[in-house]
């Protein structure tokens, strides 16, 4: 195990699992810190078994290191940690079980999903949690969910502000964005149903969806405070129709199906609501103006905590290029590089981000 204090006598021997939108930029970020070392790479297609990490996540120089499929093999590298981006938003219980297995093979682990991980209790995942716990305690392997939303916009920011508070009535946080530019077909057309009738049962206006996707996020900033919610949480879902046809970079959306959505996910304490996550998503900047908008840009998460002091941060990135889209999938990757030190010198187990130290990016100044 590492220690998160001063920089380690070596630095972390890093495994990169997956080289998608996420996973080409963990490999840029692990090689942009003098504390992390990539020893391996896992692909799942065939095409790119033998490439070298660097030409694949498009760095444009050898890394050194050459991708595979062989699990096994990456197992036998004597590495500290695995940093797992690959797709599990189609495939939640597959995504399971492969972060099962490497903590069983005493891999410390940071992983962008499956989502429901960030904050499990209550989901019914004993079979997996009681697997997780067990490996830990035996091998001190360890195992974190986490990424931008769910993620640190909605549980370490949120959880930071309500440390400024005398009473809290009502911690509220919003991801406010245009998707037009998110590129993830399979979760724009068929998980929400974007460019589809607005009758289509895409998977997440599904009843209880919701709350497995993002109640977690909920109970963990509840946990955070103290809170025992009542049951179930509350669902609240608004859709609104394309007026004329048009595209965006996942799909085509034709006149007539759905553009935009809003929907709250909504924990109360003995019916009064405590904690709202509501998410704003268009595919168009001028839709539905009576919806919140961003303070500026294309997107942004806001966090509002009513009490006293009433206070509200609105938390704003974009790309090099001005994307707030490409930026997002940066965040993401780079939350879990960056966390990749303190997982490791976890006791083991799965670990929640609000049980994790404070994470920065440290090394990363430009030299």
């Amino acid at each position: 195990m590492t220690s998160t204090g001063s920089t380690p006598a070596r630095p972390l021997r890093v495994i990169g699992w997956s080289t998608g939108t996420v996973g080409r930029l963990v490999i840029a970020g692990i090689d942009a810190r003098p504390d992390m070392e990539l020893v391996g790479l896992w692909v799942s297609h065939p095409d790119k078994v033998g490439q070298d990490a660097g030409r694949l996540a498009g760095l444009d120089r050898d890394l050194g290191v050459l991708a595979t499929n062989d699990k096994s093999e990456l197992y036998d590298l004597g590495a500290d940690v695995v940093i797992h981006s690959a797709m599990t938003d189609d495939r939640v219980f597959e995504g399971l079980e492969d972060l099962v297995d490497m903590v069983e093979n005493g891999l410390n682990v940071v992983s962008s999903g499956p989502v429901l991980l960030t904050f499990p209790d209550g989901l019914g995942l004993d079979v997996y949690t009681d697997r997780i716990a067990a490996a830990g305690e035996e091998s001190g392997a360890s195992l974190h969910v986490n990424g931008i939303d769910p993620g640190w916009a909605n549980d370490v920011l949120p959880l930071t502000v309500t440390s400024l508070s005398k009473r809290i009535d009502l911690v509220r946080v919003s991801e406010i964005a245009d998707y037009s530019t998110y590129y993830q077909p399979v979760v724009m057309h068929d998980l929400f149903g974007f460019g589809r009738p607005l009758d289509y049962e895409a998977v997440l206006w599904q009843p209880g969806i919701l709350t497995t996707a993002w109640g977690p996020v909920v109970k963990h900033i509840a946990a955070g405070l103290d809170l025992t919610l009542d049951e179930p949480l509350v669902e609240h879902v608004d859709r609104i129709a394309a007026e004329s046809d048009f595209a965006i970079a996942s799909c085509e959306i034709p006149a007539g199906t759905m553009a935009a959505v809003r929907f709250t996910v909504t924990g109360t304490v003995d019916g009064e609501p405590r904690v709202v996550l509501e998410h704003v998503t268009r595919t168009h900047v001028d839709q539905a103006p009576h919806w919140p908008t961003p303070a500026e840009g294309g997107g942004s998460y806001r966090v509002e905590v009513f009490g006293d002091p009433n206070m509200k941060v609105e938390f704003t990135h974009e790309g090099e290029d001005g994307d707030h889209n490409d930026s997002g999938m940066l965040t993401t990757a780079m939350r879990l590089v960056n966390a990749a030190h303190a997982v490791c010198a976890h006791p083991g187990g799965l670990v929640v981000a609000k049980d994790l130290p404070m994470i920065t990016g440290r090394g990363l100044v430009a030299r």
